[in-house]
């Protein structure tokens, strides 16, 4: 049984699952006890204790107590895209950057594939000449140095006098 309750203090609405001894407002985490709240709706399903909940608040907002989001100026709002993004703790520049990277068209690679390239462009590369490499890429060196090794325990490269092959 799902039962549609509301909050004596906030007046928030939200469906209660079975009967439990208590419950917590989602908007303003005061805890009730379940046989104290007001139950506007009883039904079985969940959705149908959905479709109360939501029935009541477009009753709700036909009353003028929502706002009506057609109504909002977005562009009176006055933050732009980096002051959004320094809010949210993300640096803006970094986000420009990996745009431009983008728009350049350069693939990106995975770091498994920037230890294959090397050892492919790279004429009778060494185990350091494909750590450099891959490091200008930007990939670790342990992780460029397990990569070797898996992929000759693989059979995918051979090693034979410290010059690697793909096979």
């Amino acid at each position: 049984m799902y039962s549609v309750v509301g909050c004596r203090d906030c007046h928030a609405l939200w469906i209660v699952e079975g009967r439990p001894e208590t419950t917590e407002c989602p908007r303003c985490q005061r805890r009730h006890q379940f046989g104290k709240l007001r139950t506007f709706a009883e039904t079985d399903s969940s959705e149908a204790a959905t479709r109360v909940r939501s029935s009541m608040l477009a009753e709700r907002a036909d009353d003028g107590e929502f706002v009506d989001p057609e109504s909002i100026d977005v562009d009176a709002v006055g933050i732009d895209d980096d002051e959004f993004l320094s809010a949210s703790g993300i640096d803006s520049e970094a986000v420009s950057a990996a745009g431009n990277r983008s728009e350049r068209g350069q693939p990106s690679r995975s770091r498994k594939q920037v230890v294959l390239d090397g050892l492919t462009e790279l004429e009778a590369p060494t185990e350091q000449d494909v750590l450099e490499y891959a490091n200008a890429a930007g990939v670790p060196e342990s992780y460029a140095e397990r990569t070797l090794e898996k992929l000759r325990l693989a059979g995918e490269v051979t090693r034979s006098e410290g010059v690697y092959r793909r096979l």
